[in-house]
């Protein structure tokens, strides 16, 4: 855990460079009734300059802008009105301050999820951004310190309990090349290895990878230190059109919704869904590579990638074996929604099942809805589904959701899942038995105090777990899990 604050205020230092810009960018939405530019009276652009704009009646605000020349808000007299009031609206334009998405000049940086997956462009950003010349680095990241108990009143025998902090930290640069160009760098990284162990923290009903040659059971895997070393380029085609290209070693293929930790949905759940190794456990591949092409908001894209997901040692980097791959298809309707389908073709994924290959299939519908400025609602459905070489075919179903009003936040989530007894390492007392099993979560988030350029918040959530009957002599008849946490975030981005 004191591995993880220095992170954090190491990263918190390195923003200091920011406040002054992130200033300068807000202005309230009633300044948008009425507005003026004056032009400047001399050719000459000063490297200092007030930009008065007309409140309605006499009053007026002078905002001194003290960028430099190509950082300014282009606000010319010939400049639509539509989109000098977005321009204000935002803080500043996004495509004139570089702050586009990471594989479009053209779309809202708010459409970014992990990998090359789309978000809801409502949605909202947690993150600091810095601005220099014609660069942009945005940083954002999540801690929880927490106890978890995930059988509280001890039904059965397979429930743990322990402290934790789950964690990921990311950076993230981009620059326009050229007239039509862009290209992304990406890192991000968990100290999970150090504040979570290698065997993971206790979840009830978990799977997936393994810890001293055994498979994890009723525990979530530790992320590795390097999650994501990423690189990406996009051409524009036209301002309806790009093609992309993203490698990353590790980097996430075009398979499944965004990774659970970059959905607004579940940013205030310290757990992994059940799920996770059915929808999006790809997120951490060593050795992919994507092309894309993207039409207005409908995208389409590819991706080779190693199918072996981390092996034990989280602090290397795996070898690369390139041997799967898969297609997304993304779709963007209207700013509060994103859908995705996709489908990979996996080599060997597990460690503890060599031979076992798997076909899995995922589609997901993500919302987000910003009501006011002080509430805020986010919402997924996510499907995914394994078809196993060796015959088992199983399904996961979630819904979640998070809805933010001013200080307080209130967030749950619901799985299904189907788990055959060699999932859950049963085999020899149910042979090839296969499971549904469901689990409700709900939650309440609140924030303590807001620092300059982070918010500190407390939590509370528990979970009721209903178990199959075959399953309730180890597990019990409904386990409940209950944790309490503190969490670290960035402070949300006035970008909407």
């Amino acid at each position: 855990m004191k591995v993880a604050f220095s992170l954090l205020l190491i990263f918190l230092v390195i923003q200091s460079r920011a406040q002054h810009q992130h200033d300068m960018a807000r202005m309230p939405d009633s300044s948008m009734k009425k507005m003026t530019v004056k032009k400047p009276t001399t050719k000459k652009t000063p490297t200092k300059k007030n930009i008065k704009m007309n409140m309605g009646g006499n009053k007026r605000q002078v905002m001194n802008d003290t960028t430099k020349p190509d950082m300014k808000m282009n606000m010319s007299k010939n400049m639509p009105m539509d989109e000098m009031n977005d321009t204000m609206k935002h803080g500043m334009n996004m495509e004139r301050m570089n702050m586009s998405h990471s594989f479009s000049r053209n779309l809202p940086m708010s459409r970014d999820g992990s990998g090359t997956s789309w978000m809801p462009d409502a949605s909202p950003m947690y993150a600091y951004m810095i601005m220099k010349e014609k660069t942009m680095i945005m940083l954002h990241g999540n801690i929880f310190l927490r106890y978890t108990n995930q059988d509280i009143f001890n039904k059965g025998s397979r429930g743990g309990s322990g402290f934790s902090a789950p964690n990921w930290f990311m950076g993230m640069l981009q620059k326009p090349v050229g007239k039509k160009g862009l290209v992304m760098t990406r890192v991000m990284i968990s100290l999970d290895p150090l504040t979570v162990g290698g065997h993971g923290y206790p979840l009830l009903f978990q799977s997936g990878e393994t810890y001293k040659g055994a498979p994890l059971i009723d525990h979530q895997h530790p992320h590795d230190l390097f999650s994501e070393l990423g690189i990406g380029y996009t051409q524009e085609l036209n301002k309806n059109s790009d093609v992309f290209g993203y490698i990353g070693y590790p980097g996430e293929p075009a398979l499944g919704p965004p990774a659970f930790m970059h959905r607004i949905s579940a940013m205030n759940n310290p757990d992994a869904p059940l799920g996770h190794h059915w929808q999006d456990a790809t997120h951490i591949t060593f050795g992919v590579a994507s092309l894309g092409f993207r039409y207005k908001n409908l995208k389409i894209e590819g991706s080779a990638f190693k199918g072996r997901e981390p092996n034990e040692n989280r602090y290397n980097l795996d070898k690369i074996t390139i041997n799967s791959y898969s297609y997304r298809i993304s779709v963007n309707p209207s700013a509060h929604w994103a859908l995705q389908f996709s489908q990979g073709f996996i080599k060997s994924p597990e460690l503890s099942e060599p031979g076992v290959d798997v076909v899995r299939t995922t589609a997901s519908v993500l919302f987000s809805k910003k009501i006011s400025d002080n509430n805020q609602y986010d919402a997924a459905f996510v499907w995914g589904y394994n078809d196993k070489s060796d015959g088992h075919k199983e399904h996961s179903v979630l819904l979640e959701n998070n809805h933010r009003i001013k200080k307080n936040t209130l967030y749950s989530r619901y799985e299904f899942i189907q788990k055959s007894a060699e999932e859950l390492n049963l085999e020899s007392l149910f042979n090839d038995s296969e499971f549904n099993i469901h689990v409700i979560t709900a939650g309440y988030n609140h924030m303590i105090f807001a620092a300059q350029y982070f918010d500190f918040l407390g939590g509370l959530q528990g979970s009721i777990n209903f178990p199959p009957r075959p399953l309730q002599n180890l597990y019990g008849k409904t386990p409940l899990a209950v944790e309490v946490y503190l969490q670290f975030k960035p402070k949300i981005q006035p970008h909407q």
